[in-house]
């Protein structure tokens, strides 16, 4: 088979980019790669109207066939790659990526790997915690560091309502209790807010979570992909979620804990934890985005709101040794200029309806 042609980085030259500072590798704003989201299955159990609407993603919808899904041994060898080239954290996603058969299989092979310094990265995972109660031990004697669970309301009849397969909270809130009974000695939870559907329910989620070992976290509803009919009108900014909390449990800003994190920080008055705000509409972070994502059949993209993927699949099916991928995966993000956050404000509804954006099913979030 013939090797598919190596992406060139913005210089022309196959090398990467690097920061002069720390030697690692960099982006065309000088963003480093630190995050790897590794999309594992385009298929779910819910049909949240924001990600997997039943309109789109309905009984005839095609997904991917089982050869087009990245294996395991495929899979480890993009991360244990991006690893080498300054990635510390690789978060599966999906889809739902407990629905993956041997899901737990991959977990331990990525826990295994080494970055230069001679430690391993870390492992994180993205969930509906449909599975959990019966996949929390698993994954984390398998070598998880850390679960985020997507939880959209606490009132069943609602929850039931957003998932769209009258699937109960109840048991979401006991693959969270698995989890932390597992060994996670945090679980976080991210809760989209849209305005009109669940915003009512702010304060009485922080309730719920205040004091334990829950981190809620707070994303306001994005226009990732073209089908889950987002309007600037059912954003929630975050400024306003902070002021609603703060005004029943008094909150103060906390430090961020790493580079490039998405999450703003807020702690409760009284210690008794926090909240995070993520505010991609409002208060864009590309600034300091240091996340790549692989979907689900091999691309790799160098920002959620990308309208292509960069091939890397055809490259391990097509032959490229370790050398030449790597060489792609530096030159695809020496190239990256991406901030589409940014820009959101600046364009028409014409000019981003225009866009061909890729769904959250199938790129990961």
């Amino acid at each position: 088979m013939t090797i598919p042609p190596i992406p060139r980085t913005a210089e022309g030259g196959v090398g990467a980019r690097r920061l002069p500072s720390t030697g690692l590798l960099a982006d065309r704003l000088d963003r480093p790669m630190r995050d790897l989201r590794i999309s594992v299955t385009d298929r779910c159990n819910f049909r949240c109207g924001y990600c997997m609407p039943k309109t789109v993603f309905g009984r005839d919808y095609a997904f991917l066939d089982r050869d087009e899904l990245l294996t395991f041994d495929e899979i480890e060898r993009i991360a244990r790659i991006a690893v080498a080239h300054g990635v510390r954290k690789l978060r599966l996603t999906g889809g739902e990526p407990l629905l993956r058969k041997g899901i737990e299989e991959l977990v331990a092979r990525l826990a295994a790997l080494r970055t230069p310094e001679g430690d391993g990265p870390e492992i994180a995972l993205t969930t509906n915690g449909s599975a959990l109660p019966v996949k929390a031990a698993a994954l984390r004697e398998a070598g998880l560091d850390r679960v985020t669970v997507s939880l959209d309301s606490l009132d069943d009849a609602l929850f039931q309502e957003i998932n769209d397969v009258r699937f109960p909270v109840a048991r979401v809130l006991d693959g969270i209790d698995a989890a932390l009974s597992a060994g996670f000695p945090t679980v976080k939870l991210n809760m989209v807010v849209k305005r009109g559907l669940n915003d009512g329910e702010i304060v009485d989620m922080a309730a719920r979570f205040k004091g334990t070992r829950c981190t809620l976290r707070f994303i306001e509803f994005m226009d990732v992909g073209t089908s889950n009919g987002w309007s600037l009108d059912a954003v929630v900014p975050s400024a306003e979620v902070v002021d609603r909390i703060s005004a029943v449990f008094p909150l103060e800003p906390a430090e961020a804990t790493a580079p490039g994190e998405t999450a703003q920080r807020w702690r409760y008055r009284d210690g008794e934890g926090e909240i995070g705000v993520i505010s991609s509409v409002t208060q864009a972070f590309c600034g300091t985005c240091n996340r790549a994502r692989i979907s689900t059949d091999g691309k790799l993209y160098t920002c959620l709101f990308a309208d292509e993927g960069h091939d890397l699949r055809a490259l391990l099916r097509g032959g490229a040794d370790d050398e030449q991928l790597s060489a792609a995966m530096a030159g695809i993000w020496g190239a990256r200029d991406d901030r589409y956050s940014e820009i959101r404000s600046s364009l028409t509804p014409e000019l981003r309806a225009a866009r061909q954006r890729i769904e959250m099913s199938y790129i990961g979030g």
